[in-house]
This record gives structure tokens, sequence and C-alpha cells, in this order.
């Protein structure tokens, strides 16, 4: 069974198709990375999925549920789907216990105690529980990125999208954010990725898709995707990285 199951999606900005008709299965536990030159329609696809973006037209189902139904209750759908953005997206004036905490409080309606709970044990995950007190601009890039990491683990989403992740940090601060989702992919959590992280998706992924002015071209397992790329495309693309 598909934890997503996205069939014939199409979106245009004004009169600009950014979609053309995306056909794309995850199932349970799998990490899918989508690669593709900027403007393929990558960030679009993922926020499409959780409805940032209002697709025009096709179809989404997020473990069988049509989320682009009528009446879809948006709160609801966007627990089950985790989102973790190039831009971290935490508020400053809260803790990072208070920011992994606030959709707990606000949107599950848990009592403080049992946020602060679950809370504690998503910054644990991500390796900060002795930073719960800290604020954000007392934490550098990659540490405020896995505090966003946490705060969609506590929801304990069935999937989580991961756009650009690592894309606003310095060099040295990738390897701390890439080694949580590896973690995450060890304990079975499923991913779709979008990002230049081409080593990582080369050793962590499931499956590489590759996107292109808002279709997908090719997909397969790392091996075929690097090594052997069948379309033309994709191995320019892949040449164009190397030099």
């Amino acid at each position: 069974m598909s934890i997503l199951d996205i069939a014939d999606l199409h979106k245009s900005f004004g009169s600009s198709p950014v979609l053309k008709g995306i056909d794309l299965k995850v199932g349970k536990n799998e990490l899918v990375f989508i690669i593709g030159p900027s403007g393929s329609g990558k960030s679009t696809l993922l926020r499409c999925c959780n409805r940032l973006e209002e697709p025009d037209s096709g179809s989404i189902l997020v473990d069988g549920t049509d989320i682009m139904r009528p009446g879809v209750n948006l709160n609801r759908l966007r627990q089950k789907i985790g989102m973790v953005f190039q831009s971290f997206n935490l508020y400053p004036h809260m803790t990072a216990l208070g920011n992994v905490t606030l959709a707990l409080r606000k949107v599950q309606k848990l009592s403080r105690e049992e946020a602060d709970g679950k809370g504690m044990a998503a910054l644990d995950r991500v390796g900060l529980a002795d930073k719960y007190r800290a604020y954000p601009n007392e934490l550098s890039g990659g540490q405020q990125q896995r505090v966003g990491i946490a705060r969609s683990l506590a929801l304990e989403p069935l999937i989580v999208l991961f756009d650009e992740p690592t894309s606003a940090l310095d060099p040295e601060l990738v390897g701390g954010v890439l080694n949580v989702m590896r973690e995450l992919k060890e304990s079975g959590m499923t991913m779709v990725v979008v990002s230049h992280e081409m080593e990582f998706a080369r050793a962590a992924a499931d499956r590489i898709v590759f996107m292109d002015k808002g279709q997908i071209l090719e997909q397969g397992v790392p091996a075929e995707a690097f090594g052997a790329p069948r379309h033309p495309r994709l191995r320019e693309f892949l040449g164009s990285l190397r030099h």
C-alpha cells in the first residue's frame, strides 16, 4: 500500500505550466529522492502534497485519503504530512521546545505536560535534547534545521517531505542534518526529499526520481539512476554536476 499516491497532477502559475501530469507512488518506509534542475517543479510538487499550493487537477492520496476532496480537514491532514523547509521558519521568541510543542498544544490540544514529553522525545531524536531551552538565535543553522525536523516528528506523521533542507546551511553544518535524515530512514520513516545532496541520495535513497520541466523523465534505484541513466536529459544533468 502506498502512503502517497499522486496521479496526473497538473499545476500552473498563470499561463506557465509547472507540473504537467505527475504520477508518483511512495511506499511505506521508502525514501524517495527527487532531483532535477532549478525550475523543474520539484518544490511545487512537494507543496501540492500538503496543499500549500493548490493543484489545478489530478489526485493525491495520503494513506488512502483523497486530500483534494471538498471539505477535507487541512489541519488534520498536515499532521500526517510533515514538512521541513529550506528556511527554518522557527519562532524567534520561543525556545526550541516551545517551537516543537506549539502544534501539539494548539492543533492536537495536548496538555503542556504531554506536549513537552513528546517535544523532548522529538528533540532527542535529532540530538538536541540538551538545547531545549535555547532560542533560535542561540543555535547554529544546522541546529535550527534539526529543531524544524523535530517539530515535524513530534506530530508523528506518516510521511515527511523535505524541501531543500540543507541548501541554506554552511557546508560544515550539512552533515548533522543529513545524519538525522539517515537515522530517520533507518527507523522506518517514509520520506520524500528534494535536494542537491547527490552523495546522500546515492547512499541513502531507495529510489531516485528525475524531474525536468514539470515532468518525471526517469526513476530508478540510485545505482541505475547515477550509474547507468537511460534518459539523455538525466545524463546531461548529472554531467553538469561533475564540472
